[in-house]
């Protein structure tokens, strides 16, 4: 299955009429407005956020984590609640193709409408695999977002030639962080233009553990003392741990995968030698979590494209 039946008419976010919930307050030095999700575009539809003046150091207006109009520090903790995991099986010789085309047309304009795209990959053990992932501030913003996008002009235009190249695009995991620290570590980080040259970016691999039950502390335990601890020692970066989202999913024209559950971590090496030198501590820690395995864990060798956030 192809995005052919994401392209319905765009519904708007849900609209939170209890004003008495719209401001939410930081409780830090500056005291800082938050707006909650969806709250922005009802702002704007009514003027406010576009007369309000710049926003000075003791008042500055956020929304889903970030300040306002301000996309290279969207990413962050708040942006990322909800997280899909997306795997494209392509068509032979399609990869780059479709590459170009989504770093052309899709990576603004899906953070656009509220969503984030935190990386996009090559499989480096599937020459016909794209990867990619791209976060929410919660399941209701996933809706909205997805419904703006797919019904939107800029899928539209492009989605029949993004859909050729595809012959699978429904290997998905709808995934969060596992605690509040162990999202990607990406605010402030600048997205590299479209003309940006190419330049060497490390090889970010994900381990994809499948577990008999949800992820308890036992396991993330082993992550952190097998895993993420060995891994250090080697010089390798822990990235991110996530483990499954058991929420509905809230846009159905795009399937995700249900009944499993897993415990994801993305590690970043300099290179495939890197990796290959720390692979003795991906086989502690396999070994380990054995008594929890439904079956054997994945691991994803994925090279960052040329405008991917991580990198």
């Amino acid at each position: 299955m192809t995005l052919d039946t994401a392209c319905g008419t765009p519904h708007g976010a849900p609209v939170d009429y209890n004003w008495t919930r719209l401001l939410r307050r930081d409780e830090t030095p500056h005291a800082r407005l938050r707006l909650r999700p969806g709250t922005a575009r009802l702002l704007r539809a009514f003027g406010v956020l576009a007369a309000a003046p710049a926003a000075g150091p003791a008042a500055t207006a956020i929304v889903d984590g970030a300040p306002v109009g301000d996309a290279a520090t969207t990413a962050g903790i708040d942006a990322q609640a909800i997280i899909e995991l997306r795997q494209y099986t392509l068509h032979p010789g399609q990869r780059d193709s479709l590459i170009a085309l989504f770093e052309r047309q899709f990576v603004e304009s899906q953070e656009a409408e509220g969503m984030r795209l935190l990386g996009q990959f090559r499989d480096l053990d599937d020459p016909d695999r794209f990867v990619w992932l791209r976060s929410f501030s919660d399941m209701p913003a996933r809706r909205a977002a997805l419904q703006a996008f797919y019904g939107g002009p800029v899928w539209k235009a492009h989605r029949e030639a993004a859909n050729a190249t595809m012959m699978d695009s429904d290997d998905v995991l709808l995934l969060r962080p596992a605690d509040t620290t162990a999202g990607f570590a990406l605010a402030g980080r600048p997205r590299p233009a479209p003309d940006a040259q190419d330049s060497t970016a490390a090889l970010v691999v994900a381990h994809v553990h499948y577990l008999r039950r949800p992820a308890s502390p036992a396991e993330f335990d082993l992550i952190r003392t097998r895993g993420e601890a060995g891994w250090r020692a080697q010089g390798a970066r822990p990235l991110a741990r996530l483990v499954s989202e058991y929420a509905e999913n809230t846009f159905p024209a795009l399937p995700v995968r249900r009944g499993e559950h897993v415990l994801v971590t993305f590690t970043a090496f300099d290179d495939a030698a890197h990796h290959e030198r720390a692979m003795a501590v991906a086989q502690e820690l396999e070994s380990a979590l054995q008594p929890y395995r439904s079956r054997a864990s994945e691991t994803l060798r994925l090279q960052p494209t040329r405008r991917s956030l991580l990198r």
